[in-house]
């Protein structure tokens, strides 16, 4: 469903630009180091892509009116003890808010099923944002510790901002790990 007002659909457009956003700056990562991390950077490629897929999964269901969280895509996501994962699932509390990135690679999907699964979940966070009207931009949602509470809209905003963050993260990541510059 595509909104009437053009706010929503920019930042539905917005969402939808994440996945690429992100893959700017994947060249040069692979399988073989996608669960690398180097001193003070423990949020690695796999691990970001994953637990960026979880919130926005988490956001959509949300901004849909959702309270408490349902059932992932089975194909995608099992909820184990952290290290339920493999080649082509992420384990939710391996990814979850809080959660410590381990550097084991087996745990966690290869980096294209990785990639395809934050492709997926971002585009059901897109969908969620188109659906809203304008009363629903405005609609009180909890998120966060503590009973905290935004707007669907607002939530939507933090979720691009939460990427951002880590796309950051994988910037330093690449300088750390001495792979070449993507910018400049």
């Amino acid at each position: 469903m595509s909104t009437a007002n053009p706010a929503i659909e920019q930042i539905a457009r917005a969402v939808d630009d994440l996945p690429s956003i992100l893959g700017r700056f994947l060249p040069g990562f692979d399988d073989t180091n996608r669960a690398a991390q180097t001193p003070d950077l423990p949020n690695h490629v796999i691990w970001s892509l994953g637990h960026l897929a979880l919130y926005h999964h988490r956001a959509a269901e949300r901004i849909e009116g959702v309270a408490e969280p349902g059932p992932l895509p089975e194909d995608a996501w099992v909820t184990g003890d952290g290290t339920a994962g493999g080649a082509s699932r992420f384990d939710t509390e391996s990814v979850c808010f809080a959660s410590t990135p381990s550097p084991d690679a087996s745990m966690f999907p290869t980096l294209d099923r990785g990639i395809t699964i934050h492709a997926a979940a971002s585009a059901r966070l897109a969908a969620a944002v188109r659906s809203l009207d304008d009363a629903g931009c405005q609609r009180e949602i909890p998120w966060g510790p503590r009973g905290a509470t935004c707007t669907a809209i607002v939530l939507a905003t933090r979720m691009i901002h939460h990427t951002g963050s880590h796309v950051g993260q994988i910037l330093d990541t690449r300088r750390a790990l001495g792979l070449p510059r993507l910018i400049g």
